[in-house]
């Protein structure tokens, strides 16, 4: 039996598994307000005219091309990271229990020259990748064996700089000399160009099949408020606030107390939108390291709904998310009070996963 049957086996009877842990015990949630969600069906056309990117809804020559989800730390050494400010799409959550977070740049409309640092993967992205149709970059893997068979089943276009999921992306990644205070794991990076031969080498499509977010116009400068701040608690030194910027219509973020900034031009981070999304979190078992949030992934989860909050045009917004756990690939929905998807303005969405005990406070223009 090959690699790849055997990975697929254990990812059935994972899901199956799963399934029977879900009807036999009781179901943790977080309380929600009741909103029409569970009927809502995944659209099957673009949510976007125009050659747009699917994600930022922004022109581009590279509208229609698959994105790469680039796995990339959260470490105060390995700051500032680069490449994010030129990323469509960013998803912050904890990597290890409690404390340590870890993001996922998502790159489709703009390739950065370079991008790092590249950190290894988790399961709770790598289904997020997937409903994006993007190509999976890390460097190494959590050490757990049923992940690494689902890795190594297939199941995702991936590309490991470590090589131990049987593709040879170390030679599309290197090593920089650590600097400062960097550690030896925070010194993987890649330059763009060689990830796309490696994605041409490997034989993936590069033509991307998301259908994407919908999209608004953004407001008027005069319509729009005089400030805002947002704060998203997550164990210091790993906190995220933002500033809302009237003039550019964005949320500049401030980490850990200090700007954060892209290392390939020193530009300032400022999504255009922000998503915070409330999910239950937990160690993957007794005594283990790393977590596992409930955000609809079709392994460890039993919820795949729950609440939202969503910042564009300086305001806050109460909502929805929604992931469908029984398909891997299956869109990470986001939906208003009305269970309707949200709009964003065009530009990037940063995306934060926080657990119900974590503090999350808006203050806005007075």
């Amino acid at each position: 039996m090959s690699k790849k049957q055997i990975g697929i086996i254990v990812l059935v009877a994972a899901i199956l598994a799963g399934g029977i842990v879900y009807l036999s015990t009781k179901k943790k949630t977080t309380p929600v307000k009741q909103i029409q969600v569970n009927g809502i069906a995944e659209p099957t056309t673009p949510a976007n005219n125009g050659n747009v990117s699917p994600i930022s809804g922004i022109a581009c020559e590279n509208w229609n091309k698959r994105s790469f989800a680039v796995m990339q730390p959260a470490d105060v050494a390995a700051r500032p990271l680069a490449g994010l400010s030129q990323a469509d799409m960013v998803v912050e959550m904890v990597a290890v229990y409690g404390s340590i977070t870890r993001l996922m740049g998502v790159y489709g409309c703009n390739i950065p020259e370079e991008v790092g640092s590249l950190r290894s993967a988790r399961h709770d992205f790598v289904h997020i990748a997937k409903s994006l149709d993007s190509i999976y970059v890390h460097w190494g893997r959590a050490d757990i064996e049923q992940f690494k068979q689902v890795l190594d089943s297939g199941i995702i276009d991936d590309m490991n700089c470590n090589d131990d999921a049987g593709k040879s992306a170390g030679k599309y990644c290197y090593r920089k000399q650590a600097t400062g205070n960097m550690r030896g794991v925070d010194t993987g990076y890649a330059k763009f160009a060689s990830l796309l031969d490696g994605a041409k080498t490997f034989g993936y499509r590069t033509e991307n099949k998301f259908l994407g977010y919908p999209h608004q116009n953004e407001l008027p400068l005069e319509q729009r408020p005089s400030g805002g701040h947002l704060r998203v608690a997550y164990a210091k030194p790993y906190d995220a606030t933002y500033d809302y910027d009237k003039t550019t219509n964005s949320f500049v973020r401030t980490w850990g107390e200090a700007a954060d900034t892209d290392r390939n031009n020193n530009q300032k981070i400022a999504p255009k939108n922000i998503v915070v999304i409330i999910a239950d979190a937990a160690p993957i078992k007794v005594g283990e390291q790393y977590v596992n949030v409930q955000i609809g992934d079709p392994w460890f989860d039993q919820t795949d709904t729950g609440v939202a909050y969503f910042y564009m045009n300086g305001q806050q917004y109460k909502g929805t998310w929604k992931k469908d756990k029984s398909k891997i690939d299956s869109k990470l929905m986001f939906l208003d009070e009305t269970g309707q998807e949200i709009k964003f303005v065009p530009g990037q969405i940063w995306v934060d996963i926080i657990d119900p005990g974590q503090a999350l406070k808006w203050v806005p223009a007075s």
